[in-house]
């Protein structure tokens, strides 16, 4: 199944929304990396995410599969138009859904691993940011 989650990710993705078009531009994903802005992170796939976890985080997204993954990407990291993944804090974790030719990607700072339920999200779970992409 991770081959299947993985292969659905996998290539270039063109930015969509307005903060993926403002801060991260296009992105691509191999096996292991993700790159952002013609700069490449290592990713370690951590888990699936799990339909709850979905519904939290994307309830507006549709039937599909997604990842959550270790990530490090320096605060200093600037991308389009001189902005940051996470503000003054280091991107942890990279939190994916790809429903059909769309991918949704959330970035978390911590170094723990997000609890992706209601309560953490309403209460500052230390979200950076979610961004949309197409194929």
């Amino acid at each position: 199944m991770v081959g299947t989650v993985l292969a659905q990710e996998r290539g270039y993705w063109n930015a969509t929304s307005s903060t993926a078009r403002s801060i991260t531009g296009d992105l691509s994903f191999t096996p292991d990396k993700i790159v952002i802005n013609f700069s490449t992170f290592t990713l370690a796939q951590i888990r699936e995410l799990k339909p709850e976890e979905k519904q939290v985080l994307f309830p507006d997204a549709g039937a599909g599969v997604g990842n959550l993954y270790r990530v490090q990407i320096s605060s200093d990291k600037k991308f389009l138009h001189k902005n940051s993944l996470c503000g003054g804090e280091e991107t942890d974790w990279v939190v994916t859904w790809v429903s059909g030719k769309m991918l949704i990607v959330a970035m978390f700072s911590g170094g723990s691993i997000p609890s992706l339920t209601p309560e953490a999200l309403a209460n500052g779970q230390r979200l950076c940011g979610t961004f949309t992409y197409t194929k």
